[in-house]
């Protein structure tokens, strides 16, 4: 079996383990040792990853602090850019606004334009 191939699933699963841990600083061991096994990897990709995953260690454990995730968040903002660039040239706020309004079903309730 290709060697780096599989170092590299063992360590894409070992990093999907913090969030089974439950606390956060049993998540913090397995994210340590995971970032240590990365660095001696000898894979270029793997020491990048973990280099960027060590830059925001703080905020992926800060999960554990209150168990909330941005993928909502990120998932509006870009249904909102798609439509900013089919939109493009149109020049009409107030439409752009409702249509804002429409992509979220939000019920209009204040004066728009």
């Amino acid at each position: 079996m290709n060697e780096p191939l599989s170092k590299a699933y063992y360590l894409k699963e070992q990093l999907r383990q913090i969030w089974s841990q439950s606390t956060k600083d049993m998540a913090e061991k397995v994210l340590d040792d995971w970032i240590r096994q990365a660095e001696q990897s000898k894979i270029a990709q793997l020491q990048k990853m973990a280099v960027t995953v060590k830059t925001y260690k703080k905020g992926i454990l800060a999960w554990y602090d209150c168990h909330l995730s941005t993928g909502k968040v990120e998932g509006i903002n870009n249904k909102i850019k798609v439509m900013k660039r089919n939109a493009y040239g149109f020049r009409d706020e107030r439409y752009f606004t409702l249509r804002l309004y429409a992509l979220h079903d939000c019920r209009i309730t204040r004066n728009v334009g």
